[in-house]
């Protein structure tokens, strides 16, 4: 059977951050009582558009993990990239609240596009026979 550890570990933390970021929404929610839309309440928008912006790009990181792992070119590189990919995904989150750490929405932007390319151009190499 073909492990994928790091894959496993991040889609793991994926599980838990969306999870997190869900119980922020729900928590929005309940407070302002909103069960549908955002209600024009521009926290809770911010934050449902957070969490589908997590549920737009882990995904592809997910894929890209996977399949770096799948051609036995991974390795503890890779765990440590996935690992910066969740802390990116966190700021994110917490910086799209437009609080005193909105600088957390640019951190976790810059983080993910940085990621994702460099995934993404080490995952063509390895198809390309070149890594």
């Amino acid at each position: 059977m073909t492990m994928l550890p790091v894959t496993l570990c991040a889609a793991a933390a994926a599980a838990i951050i969306n999870i997190w970021l869900s119980m922020r929404i729900g928590g929005v929610r309940r407070a302002e009582k909103i069960s549908i839309g955002d209600g024009g309440h521009d926290l809770l928008g911010r934050r449902m558009r957070a969490q589908l912006n997590f549920a737009e790009n882990v995904p592809l990181a997910l894929v890209l993990s996977a399949a770096i792992e799948l051609s036995g070119k991974g390795g503890e590189w890779l765990a440590i990239v996935a690992g910066v990919f969740m802390l990116g995904r966190v700021a994110h989150g917490l910086g799209m609240d437009g609080t005193s750490f909105g600088v957390g929405r640019s951190i976790g932007t810059a983080t993910t596009m940085l990621i994702m390319l460099g995934l993404a151009i080490y995952a063509a190499l390895i198809a390309l026979g070149q890594v």
